[in-house]
């Protein structure tokens, strides 16, 4: 039975995971500190210590070194926040097998101690998901899935920059990491950036890093996002909540290679590979003046779509079963699998909130569920509503209708003349041509 000490000041916390771990077959002890943690293991030997990053006392940082020095074959694995990820990252420079971003999801832990473990009783053998790439991309069977699937396996190997657009949950950031994992750089770290989570004041410090002393609260050397990730590919999710100043940075930096940490008057270089996210649209950004479009060029030089679950109902059943073998292993249930008339409710549901919904939806089915297929009582009762055409069309579709024909119908009485149909429509001419490239109108 393996051995795991549990190193964390949320008492709550601790305790939820210990038991959660124990039930999975672990010999767990617990420890509010990085002092008590020492001196646990002063006493005993313990095959892996899971340790979140900031410490009342010390952090995770400290420890782990403390650690490799008395007890080399003890695996650490590393529990942190968005803001820290950077600082996860150089951890694993200093000898840490992994780290799970917080909130921890119980089975990617769960993933990262059977590999850590795995590797501890085999050195040797290689890795397949390091540095926190845990990819667990479902491909589907419809043309459409087959064929976004073909575009990822021709980009992976590239340095092409990619911007990756869909609705929210419909698994972008799945495909940045598989794209990752299928490249030259998969050895080396991904990091995922939340652009929408970063204030704007910090959003320097946060990408490029910043030295001691800097401003106030910057009480020692931060290496950003960009360096730390030098050698791997960065993340930039929902790319378009970025301010313009950031934008503007952030273009000088991709064009330069080099970053000037906050507070510094020296250029540090790195080297990643850049593959950016957003369910907005950017090239009605960049037509309205919020994105820049010398910046949205430089992030889109091969783009993919995210399916929404609308545009791929052949590949529903897979994921519905995906999910709940998630959700079996998760809540030590059982279920076999769906009836009939749930998976009919499933692919004539619009899935608005797509995977991250669905997910959602087989989770707490599977825990109500008391025979071995989930039934239309299990499920929530709004999804079998029938869908009203007539009152719940999308009125943003028909608004871009109407513009494509006007559009259309100007360029037409004007013989194609793009000056004189921007007049018409009362627009510039640039604007004309971000709708036309937008719409497809050639």
């Amino acid at each position: 039975m393996a051995k795991i000490l549990l190193v964390d000041d949320d008492t709550t916390f601790c305790l939820m995971l210990k038991t959660w771990l124990a039930k999975k077959g672990f010999s767990v002890e617990d420890a509010f500190s990085a002092e008590s943690a020492l001196k646990k293991l002063q006493s005993e030997t313990f095959d892996i210590v899971l340790t979140d990053l900031r410490l009342p006392d010390k952090d995770g940082i400290f420890l782990l070194k403390s650690i490799k020095k008395c007890h080399a074959g003890t695996q650490v694995i590393l529990m942190t926040g968005y803001a820290d990820i950077s600082t996860a990252v150089e951890s694993i420079k200093a000898g840490a097998f992994d780290y799970v971003s917080k909130p921890v999801i119980p089975e990617e832990i769960l993933k990262k101690i059977q590999d850590a473990l795995e590797q501890k009783e085999n050195p040797l053998k290689e890795r397949r998901e390091k540095k926190g790439v845990s990819v667990s991309y479902i491909k589907g069977t419809s043309p459409e899935a087959e064929k976004l699937y073909e575009y990822i396996r021709l980009v992976a190997p590239t340095m092409m920059t990619v911007l990756i657009t869909g609705e929210s949950g419909s698994g972008k950031e799945y495909i940045a990491r598989l794209i990752h994992s299928r490249s030259n750089r998969k050895e080396a770290p991904f990091v995922a950036v939340d652009c929408g989570a970063i204030p704007k004041d910090l959003a320097a410090s946060e990408f490029f890093g910043h030295v001691k002393g800097a401003f106030t609260g910057a009480v020692h050397d931060k290496t950003g996002y960009f360096v730390a990730a030098s050698g791997g590919t960065v993340f930039l999710d929902e790319i378009g909540n970025l301010s313009y100043d950031v934008q503007v940075q952030l273009l000088r930096a991709l064009e330069e290679r080099k970053v000037k940490p906050v507070g510094s008057d020296k250029e540090v270089t790195f080297d990643v590979r850049i593959i950016s996210a957003t369910n907005e649209n950017l090239i009605k950004a960049v037509a309205e003046g919020n994105f820049r479009e010398d910046l949205y060029h430089r992030l889109n030089e091969f783009s993919l779509k995210a399916l929404s679950l609308r545009e791929r109902r052949e590949d529903i059943p897979v994921f519905a079963n995906h999910f709940l073998a998630a959700s079996n292993e998760e809540l030590e249930k059982e279920v076999i699998g769906f009836d009939e008339e749930v998976l009919r409710i499933f692919k004539n549901y619009n899935w608005p909130g797509n995977l991250r919904e669905m997910r959602n939806v087989v989770k707490r089915a599977t825990l109500l569920c008391q025979t071995d297929f989930i039934g239309r009582n299990d499920i929530p009762a709004e999804l079998a509503l029938p869908v009203k055409s007539a009152v719940s069309e999308d009125f943003a579709s028909r608004r871009e209708e109407n513009e494509v024909a006007l559009i259309r119908e100007a360029l037409a009485k004007t013989h194609n003349n793009k000056t004189e149909a921007a007049r018409l429509l009362k627009i510039d001419r640039k604007t004309l041509y971000n709708k036309m490239k937008l719409y497809s109108i050639e």
